[in-house]
Formats: C-alpha cells, sequence, structure tokens
C-alpha cells in the first residue's frame, strides 16, 4: 500500500483516518483524498496534516459518480489501494431524498470496483467501509454477526446493503481482492452537527431544545471514531481477503440515556443552564421517523479473536473527550455551522 486511495477523506470518519493513519502510525506511504466536498465534508480540518505531509498527502476534489475523474485519479497517482469511505450516510435525508444515497453508495462503488478491477494487476486491497444498519433491526436480545441477514429499512441502509454486496461480488468474480467492516454508530471530533451526539452536545450548550425521536428508546451500539480507526487500519494490514470484519464499541444505550449524559456532562463543565435546572429539562420528544430501527449491537467477536483488537475507549471516556473537544474548538463550530467552510472551499477548490 505506497499509493493509497481514500475516498470520502474530508468527512468525520475519513479525516480521522487520514490523521490517525499519518500521524500514529508505520503507514509510509502517500495517501490520495478523493472527496466530492458535500455540504458534511471538512477539509480545512484537513490543513495541517497538508503542510506537514506535502508529499504524503495529496487532495483531489472528485465525486466517485464520475467514472472518468476517478479513473484519471487512480492513473495520475499510480494507486495499489483503496479505502472507501465515501457515502451519503444520515438516514433522515435518505427518506426526504433517496436520489442521492443511490447514485454515490451505489453507483460509485460501481465505479470504484470497475476502475479496481481494470488495474487488477497493481491494485493489492479494496477495503470497503459499511454500517451495521443494513441488518436491519434487533429484538431486545441478540448481537449482529457477519453472518446475520440483511434486512435493511431505510434507503440509506439499502444503497449501503447493495454496495457491500457488489463489493463482495467483484471478489467473487472477478477476484477483486475486498475486505468489508460493518461498524455501529461512531462519535469523535469533527463529526457534523446533523448527528444526534454533536447536536445534542451544541444544543445543549446553548440551551436549546434536545429533539428525540418517538419514545428515546432506540438503542444503539456507540464506537468511538479513534477506535474505529484502529480496527479498520488492522483488518487493512492483517486480514483476510474475501473477509468481513465487525467492528462495535461495547457502548450499547437508549437515545435518551445518550442524552441526558451528555447534558449531565456539560452542566458539570459548563455549569447549570440559565433557562432551566438541568439541561435534562431540554428534552423535546418528536415525532419518530418512518421505519426506524428499534436497536442495533455489534458482535466483535471475529475481529478480537483473528486481530487482537480492542476498542481503547469505553463510551464514558469516548464521550468526555468529545464534548470537551467541541467545548475546545468553538472556531471549527462556527464555521461548520455559519456556512464560513462552505466559503472557504470555494474559495480553495472552485
Amino acid at each position: 500500500m505506497q499509493n493509497l486511495l481514500i475516498t470520502g477523506g474530508s468527512g468525520f470518519i475519513g479525516l480521522n483516518f487520514i490523521r490517525y493513519l499519518l500521524t500514529e502510525t508505520d503507514f509510509q506511504g502517500r495517501i490520495i483524498n478523493f472527496d466530492k466536498l458535500t455540504y458534511a465534508a471538512t477539509p480545512k480540518s484537513l490543513t495541517d496534516i497538508s503542510e506537514h505531509f506535502p508529499d504524503r498527502y495529496v487532495f483531489i476534489r472528485g465525486d466517485i459518480a464520475d467514472s472518468s475523474r476517478l479513473e484519471s485519479a487512480f492513473d495520475s497517482y499510480c494507486v495499489d489501494s483503496v479505502c472507501h469511505f465515501a457515502a451519503e450516510s444520515h438516514v433522515d435525508r435518505s427518506i426526504t431524498g433517496p436520489g442521492e444515497f443511490i447514485n454515490t453508495n451505489i453507483l460509485g462503488t460501481y465505479n470504484l470496483l470497475e476502475a479496481v478491477r481494470e488495474r487488477h494487476d497493481r491494485i493489492v486491497l479494496f477495503h470497503h467501509i459499511s454500517t451495521d444498519e443494513v441488518f436491519g433491526s434487533l429484538g431486545a436480545e441478540g448481537y449482529f454477526t457477519e453472518d446475520t441477514a440483511y434486512s435493511p429499512n431505510s434507503p440509506y441502509s439499502a444503497s449501503k446493503a447493495s454496495s457491500d454486496h457488489l463489493a463482495r461480488a467483484y471478489h467473487k468474480t472477478y477476484g477483486v481482492p475486498v475486505k468489508v467492516s460493518n461498524c455501529s454508530n461512531n462519535y469523535g471530533p469533527y463529526q457534523f452537527p446533523e448527528k444526534l451526539i454533536p447536536l445534542v452536545i451544541l444544543n445543549a450548550l446553548e440551551e436549546k431544545p434536545l429533539p428525540i425521536y418517538g419514545d428515546g428508546k432506540n438503542i444503539r451500539d456507540w464506537l468511538y471514531v479513534r477506535d474505529h480507526c484502529t480496527a479498520v487500519w488492522e483488518i487493512m494490514k492483517r486480514g483476510t481477503i474475501g473477509q468481513t470484519y465487525n467492528i462495535g464499541g461495547s457502548g450499547e444505550l437508549e437515545n435518551i440515556k445518550v442524552v441526558e449524559t451528555i447534558c449531565d456532562l456539560i452542566d458539570d463543565i459548563s455549569g447549570k443552564p440559565t433557562s432551566v435546572d438541568s439541561r435534562r429539562e431540554l428534552v423535546n420528544f418528536v415525532e419518530d421517523r418512518p421505519g426506524h430501527d428499534r436497536r442495533y449491537a455489534i458482535d466483535s467477536g471475529k475481529l478480537k479473536g483473528e486481530l487482537g483488537w480492542e476498542p481503547e475507549e469505553t463510551f464514558s471516556s469516548g464521550l468526555l473527550k468529545t464534548v470537551n473537544w467541541y467545548l475546545n474548538n468553538p472556531d471549527w463550530v462556527q464555521h461548520v455551522r455559519s456556512g464560513e467552510y462552505r466559503e472557504w472551499i470555494e474559495r480553495h477548490y472552485g
């Protein structure tokens, strides 16, 4: 892996993975960050990486749905491996506008796989990043394993399930060196505030309503983003070609418990609110979204057994780091919320 193409490397997980690879691992190759720069991309968060690693980090603004642009990147930089993070990922947006999800998550993945297949003589790895949402909803007990049947319930999860199937099919049919990982809900630094945890952190700080779908008892398994990065890198280095690995954080909680924990943390760190006695009083239950899966929980036993990976953060320790990051980075928050980062993108990338 000397010339690693990372799709979606300016998004939340992708940029954390790039930072991790270049600053905390033995990776010595070059990273080509191929990113469309959608509303949730924050390339400014990699400015220091670009400055410190000018020979090992390259940014290309491009859409994986544009096959010619993609193929040009493969050939210009002699790409020999791919880590595919690029995806439309917000479930609510997939319900109101599924077309973008079909275009990026299915057609874009197809274009990537075709580019890899056509250059089979030099490609050593195609690592496909996916989600636990492809498995559908669990009951009160049990866990998703690598053998769990797919049963997606939203346009987002259906589009990701399709991309997973394409990746596996290209391995079986064409011999493309594919590995797949399905992760639970990520949280941590640089997450765009449309997602639950950063949205609640920022609203709680400003004493705004904290919206929660339904009764708040939907359960998710939370994975700190750096732990996800360490798992992906272990799979890329030592995982078996053609295999799938589940990545979970062992942080299974009801959404209401997540929100209440954030409220208590911010009350302790920032002081009591002025509008209410506790930020817990800001909770606002709203109408549930269509097809809302009740529970996700991941069994990471295969990853732990084969590769010895373990998450370093508990939900409590990871959440504390996350809250402190948002408290200590108000300029980043302001840029993202105000649209200033969109102006920055246009100035730098056109």
